[in-house]
């Protein structure tokens, strides 16, 4: 069924909602609109978008873009779009700006530790020297018309950001369709314009990785995005060790960092996203550093013993 099919529900005051599947993970987008026509007109946009995007930059889908770039890798470049050549040079500003950290070339090293299987094992230490050689991003090449990785095994995997991405494109289509309230939420990664018309605030509820379930308090993100990045919900043990599925592509190994989760806010949900992701592969001080030091965000860090925040952080938390 294509996501442009689906009906959005009429709640009240001119408020929507639309509820689906996409990216592997459940959304839903609340939005106000004045008109019907204004409300279908938005959805169908959305929709559309989002069914286009993930099947051209889906890694798991044989057809798209990224597939070929990953399936030619050593063999020959492949022919991208402007639009295509915007993103990968996006991909160029955040492995600046986080100093490496995000790198989207590290399939190489998510196909080895496999934490969707049943019996899930630590790859051999050659294997994973081997897969760590296949990856950098400062050795794709790209220009306006092509992309090309220049050695075979190499691979790109942009789901690091994708859903972070979609999320701001979203609420950018909002904007054009003089929609002046709305919340995003594409699997937990949020984005807000406006405020919802009972209410002042959005409050966007963070859970304690301690309690699965259980929100600890709830965020108010008027004009803001929520993003946060776990280490609790996949993961497997092996001889006592407890191997999360966040992977550090400078060891091959999934982090040391005894955080077990990162929530940061900030003005788009891509720079909360990618915020919460590094300051996790991190650690505990240079973690919170990397949040405190990027202008206009804020973030928190769980253990099992409790939580560190930025700064201002707590002056984002819903009173009641």
């Amino acid at each position: 069924m294509k996501l442009s099919s689906i009906t959005p529900d009429i709640i009240e005051n001119g408020q929507f909602r639309i509820a689906f599947s996409a990216m592997g993970t459940n959304c839903e987008i609340s939005y106000t609109a004045t008109s019907e026509n204004q409300a279908f007109s938005f959805r169908e946009k959305t929709l559309n978008w989002i069914n286009y995007f993930e099947n051209r930059y889906s890694r798991y889908l044989p057809k798209s873009l990224i597939s070929k770039i990953n399936n030619s890798a050593g063999i020959q470049p492949v022919k991208i779009t402007e639009e295509d050549y915007r993103l990968f040079n996006f991909c160029d500003t955040l492995h600046f700006l986080t100093k490496g950290i995000f790198d989207p070339t590290t399939l190489p090293l998510s196909k080895i530790w496999d934490f969707k299987s049943k019996n899930p094992t630590v790859p051999p230490k050659f294997i994973i020297e081997e897969a760590l050689s296949k990856i950098g991003w400062k050795k794709v090449v790209f220009d306006e018309d092509y992309t090309f990785l220049p050695e075979s095994g190499m691979g790109i995997d942009l789901g690091g950001f994708g859903k972070e991405y979609a999320v701001d494109r979203v609420i950018e289509l909002a904007k054009e369709h003089e929609i002046s309230s709305a919340l995003v939420n594409l699997g937990g990664d949020v984005r807000s314009i406006g405020s919802p018309p009972n209410s002042d605030f959005w409050r966007i509820g963070i859970e304690d990785p301690n309690f699965k379930g259980q929100a600890r308090f709830a965020l108010i993100a008027n004009n803001l995005a929520v993003a946060t990045s776990g280490n609790y919900q996949r993961y497997f043990e092996s001889n006592g060790v407890r191997y999360g599925h966040l992977l550090n592509h400078q060891t091959g190994y999934p982090t040391t960092s005894s955080y077990l989760s990162a929530s940061v806010v900030a003005k788009t949900c891509l720079e909360a996203g990618i915020l919460s992701t590094c300051s996790l592969l991190d650690g505990k001080e240079s973690g919170l550093k990397i949040i405190e030091d990027y202008f206009g965000a804020e973030g928190c860090l769980w253990t099992k013993n409790g939580i560190s925040w930025s700064k201002n952080f707590t002056s984002h938390i819903a009173k009641n």
